[in-house]
């Protein structure tokens, strides 16, 4: 229930047992009263024609506008708000402070939701002016303060709201936030454990002092505080904050999760919270072995969701689906479920089977905006783009705030000829990021507006924040391309390939692309890649079949470095994403100081590994001198090898190569240029 409604239920009760000296009894009818016992037990609508009836019978009555505007803002109908709040000031008796005080509050609240501060905060102000005790105006003020860096101010208002409610938390809270914004680290770990004092159970304090000890590099404490507040409620700003870790305290976090599981046999959290880590870093095959582990402990549709979630990154769709029809097994009805079966079957080029599952979910539900919004690609894919425009105008009327949807129709607009209304779909994205500290999809609307400058900032701030996500640099791909630097734009297509982008059926249609796609070095990455992909999905199937065995032939799909003959290979290293080269002349292992050093500073090595001095040979007979270590897993082409040896190259620029310490333990390798894969006769010794 949001603050809206408790307030509601607060002044509703506040109506039916204080005896007003100011108000006229006359004003609290039976409607008023039959409103306040449904808004109540919650049954929001039945309140509405309660209220709506008392003012068809008696339309000067405040007290029903006052409480029609507090339903609005919270149903975030804030033009509604704002007019049933005006109305309530004209109608509410003068001397009833307290009621006004609310109302103002509501009006606030609708103008903080129309990121009007300014209203917002002499709104917040008139409702503690009349209505002192009110906590709600005060910490709302208190947040507009802090967003604006006034935090003496905002400290005040939480001060005062620890003078009125001993009890209570937000005070405490509020002023710990503002320490961490700070970075007074110590002073906000004073408020957090305070509160943790109090309530011992109370799961937003571990998270906030989390931040905390992490602002410190105290990592043990952090992770500690996470693991409290896991163990208490799964609240999404934890599920935030765990995945923002990185380096050793990422790995201390996982460490953790895996005792906590080995511990609790029965419970399926720990794994679902490993599964989690290892998605957010984009780890997909290691986070289904964690969901699956989850599954294993307690079957839940959501699991089944996250997996077929990591198939459909990994661009194996029909996995994908199959999972998720595992799913729709156990929920049928799932929104989120079918949605995903959707966007499967559109990957798949089953795109009117797509629009069949999404005419259901929205006719069951016609405030569904992702549903118009997948249903309005895949007309696009169909060239029915009047449709797409159709689908997205109604899911901006649901979802109004979404600048990608604004930005989405813009670029459906100008496909059909209709400039005007792009320019202002535009300008719309433009208004709606101004304000905010991370920016979504503005960065084309800038582009179309002219202000190139502002454009490349914005996107280049876009891939500094999600420099792991393929589709980042798939994005800045088309921005170069609507620019015409076809060379910027194939260099970031490339790119996202190589980052595991994989959705070729948008590639077809996504007229971004356009500038590109008679281009001959555009037609051979998109084909060389596909095939690539078709081979990930062969090697998978084999390996999920149990037909990688003695003699089984495996293909790795390799790229070619720029400017020379060398193959690249995806891996990892004890979880580390990496890129090798497969290089039969070096007799081991051996990767650059600035690798190692990374993975030693980030957890992904442990002084434990490394084992000493070592003399190897390169490809060319030269004898290099290096430090040796243990890499505990190497993981590539669906090999998992353990224990493998290598040494670290005192040259600062010196490739990852993959020798023959690793080669001789697979097997037979041919290198077919023509297919890019490596094909791995595979023998007894192979370890996976």
């Amino acid at each position: 229930m949001r603050i809206a409604r408790k307030l509601l239920v607060a002044l509703f009760s506040f109506i039916s047992i204080v005896s007003y000296a100011q108000a006229n009894e006359k004003w609290i009818t039976y409607n008023i009263r039959r409103g306040a016992e449904a808004i109540q037990k919650q049954k929001y609508d039945e309140a509405l024609e309660y209220l709506e009836k008392e003012i068809s019978e008696n339309p000067k009555n405040g007290y029903a506008y006052m409480l029609i505007a507090s339903i609005n803002e919270d149903e975030n109908k804030h033009g509604e708000a704002l007019t049933n709040a005006e109305l309530a000031f004209k109608y509410l008796p003068k001397k009833d402070k307290e009621s006004h005080g609310i109302t103002h509050m509501t009006r606030g609240t609708t103008y903080l939701s129309l990121e009007d501060t300014v209203k917002a905060l002499a709104d917040f102000t008139a409702s503690i002016k009349l209505f002192p005790e009110g906590k709600e105006s005060r910490e709302k003020r208190a947040y507009i303060y802090r967003s604006q860096k006034k935090y003496d101010l905002s400290n005040a208002d939480f001060e005062k709201i620890i003078s009125l409610y001993k009890g209570d938390v937000s005070g405490y809270m509020g002023i710990g936030y503002n320490c961490n914004e700070q970075k007074k680290w110590d002073e906000a770990i004073d408020q957090f454990s305070y509160v943790i004092r109090m309530y011992p159970s109370y799961a937003p304090a571990y998270t906030a002092r989390a931040e905390s000890y992490i602002g410190k590099k105290n990592f043990d404490k952090a992770t500690d505080d996470l693991m409290s507040a896991l163990k208490k409620d799964n609240d999404k700003n934890t599920l935030k904050v765990m995945c923002s870790l990185e380096g050793s305290a990422y790995t201390k976090l996982k460490e953790k999760l895996q005792i906590q599981a080995a511990i609790e046999k029965t419970s399926s959290a720990w794994d679902a919270c490993n599964g989690l880590l290892h998605e957010n870093k984009r780890q997909f095959k290691q986070a289904r072995k964690y969901y699956e582990e989850a599954n294993k402990r307690e079957p839940h549709s959501g699991f089944l969701e996250r997996i077929s979630t990591c198939y459909y990154y990994e661009g194996l769709y029909e996995k994908s689906l199959e999972i998720i029809e595992k799913a729709l097994n156990m929920a049928p009805q799932d929104k989120s479920l079918l949605t995903g079966k959707a966007k499967a079957l559109y990957q798949l080029e089953k795109t009117k089977d797509a629009i069949v599952v999404l005419d259901s979910i929205l006719s069951a539900d016609s405030e569904y905006a992702i549903g118009y919004f997948h249903r309005a690609k895949c007309k696009k894919y169909l060239d029915d783009y009047n449709g797409a425009i159709d689908d997205y105008n109604m899911a901006i009327s649901v979802d109004p705030k979404s600048s990608y949807l604004y930005s989405a129709r813009a670029y459906m607009y100008n496909k059909v000829g209709k400039a005007d209304l792009a320019k202002k779909d535009y300008e719309k994205v433009v208004e709606l990021e101004k304000n905010k500290s991370d920016y979504d999809c503005c960065n084309f609307a800038y582009l179309y507006l002219g202000d190139t400058t502002k454009a490349k900032e914005v996107m280049d701030s876009l891939l500094v924040k999600d420099t792991l996500n393929p589709i980042a640099y798939y994005n800045a791909a088309c921005f170069y391309a609507r620019m015409n630097k076809t060379s910027d734009a194939l260099s970031y297509l490339e790119n996202s390939f190589q980052k595991g982008f994989r959705q070729f059926v948008h590639i077809k249609k996504d007229f971004d692309l356009d500038p590109l796609r008679e281009l001959p070095e555009f037609k051979t990455m998109v084909k060389k890649y596909s095939d690539i992909a078709k081979e990930e999905a062969l090697l998978f199937s084999a390996e999920s079949s149990g037909q990688v065995k003695d003699g089984t032939v495996v293909e790795v799909p390799f790229t070619k470095d720029n400017g020379s003959n060398l193959c690249i290979v995806k891996c990892t290293i004890n979880n580390l994403p990496l890129s090798f080269i497969f290089d039969t002349g070096a007799s081991i292992v051996s990767l650059s100081q600035v690798e190692a050093t990374f993975m030693m500073k980030n957890g992904y090595l442990s002084k434990s590994d490394v084992i000493g001095d070592s003399y190897y040979t390169d490809a060319s007979g030269n004898v290099n001198v290096g430090t040796t270590i243990n890499l505990k897993k190497v993981d590539f082409g669906g090999f998992e090898l353990t224990n493998v040896k290598a040494s670290v190259v005192k040259n600062q620029n010196a490739p990852l190569l993959l020798g023959q310490s690793v080669l001789g333990r697979l097997g037979k390798i041919e290198i077919d240029n023509s297919k890019h894969v490596l094909k791995i006769t595979t023998k007894s010794s192979t370890q996976y």
